[in-house]
């Protein structure tokens, strides 16, 4: 059952659960952020609206700026504004930024441990249509490899406001992974965020797989933990901050059912993925299956079918659930 503690959505699993996407809380965040300080600034290349900083360019245009096609200079006018004293927030889709900006932002920001956040919009293969060129699905090994930076991913617009706020009122360089379609709201403004803790929000009497998750595919694993509950009892844990990550916590949780599923909307190698099985492999090796874009790009086309395409949907969640099972 979904945790009571989290005060989750009553309404998660009707057909009716509102949805939104997460790049509107980052908009929602910024525009709070801008209301209580004046010192945060945003940045976008070109896609004030894609990215939905239009709000707060709306009610704080002298601290918007829009610098065109050009992420590289962005990064680098951050990077100075942030040693300067603001708390720039730089927008854009995540193929570009951080993908086309790596080097950039690791020298620049990074390198210099820069007051830089980091927002990457449009990733994973929700971005659909669009097809592989912009659908970011690296983003999240390319940013965690870097020292001292922070890495986040929420699951709903909710979560995406929260953490946005966060990274606003903290120090250090972050990267925040938005997507552009609209997900189930999992979330209330009630449910905790704690940095780099993983929530249970699907709990077990007698659980015997750990389900880790993150973003909007956390409801994918949700789905499936419903549909297996008369079958396969499971832990369900939301995963917004891949890094820094818990690592105790991780252990504890993976220790409880001896067999662990990672899901995501990214490559298997360098996401989630392989940020729990690096913790495991140190503390407990278990055995594991890894949910996520098995080392391909995906086609262009509705994102809903491409999950199910790639084997990334509750179905395919349910048949790593009992095949990890086999292995314990």
């Amino acid at each position: 059952m979904l945790n009571p503690n989290l005060k989750l959505n009553p309404k998660l699993f009707d057909q009716d659960v509102e949805v939104k996407p997460t790049r509107s809380g980052y908009g929602d965040g910024l525009v709070k952020l801008g209301d209580t300080n004046p010192n945060v600034v945003v940045f976008t290349a070109d896609l004030s609206e894609s990215t939905k900083c239009d709000g707060f360019e709306k009610k704080y245009p002298e601290r918007f700026f829009d610098v065109g096609v050009a992420e590289q200079n962005m990064s680098a006018i951050a990077a100075g504004m942030a040693v300067s004293g603001k708390i720039p927030f730089i927008s854009s889709y995540a193929t570009f930024s951080p993908g086309k900006n790596w080097e950039t932002i690791r020298t620049t920001i990074v390198y210099n441990n820069a007051n830089v956040k980091v927002a990457g919009h449009h990733s994973g293969i929700m971005t659909g249509p669009d097809g592989a060129t912009h659908q970011a699905t690296e983003d999240i090994a390319i940013t965690r490899c870097w020292p001292n930076i922070q890495v986040f991913v929420p699951c709903d617009s909710i979560e995406a406001k929260k953490i946005t706020v966060y990274a606003g009122n903290n120090i250090g360089p972050m990267y925040l992974r938005f997507t552009r379609d609209k997900t189930p709201i999992i979330t209330t403004e009630e449910t905790p965020f704690d940095l780099g803790y993983p929530q249970v929000f699907w709990t077990s009497e007698n659980p015997e797989v750990t389900i880790f998750a993150t973003g909007y595919m956390l409801y994918y694993a949700l789905l499936a933990a419903k549909e297996l509950e008369s079958e396969i009892q499971t832990l369900v844990v939301n995963v917004p901050t891949i890094k820094p990550l818990d690592e105790k916590l991780t252990v504890d949780l993976a220790s409880k059912t001896k067999a662990v599923v990672t899901v995501e909307d990214h490559q298997v190698m360098g996401g989630l993925g392989g940020t729990i099985a690096e913790i495991l492999a140190k503390n407990n090796p278990l055995p594991m299956e890894f949910i996520g874009l098995q080392n391909t790009f995906a086609e262009s086309g509705k994102w809903t079918e491409l999950i199910e395409k790639y084997n990334m949907g509750s179905g395919a969640i349910k048949k790593a659930v009992r095949k990890v099972m086999g292995r314990k």
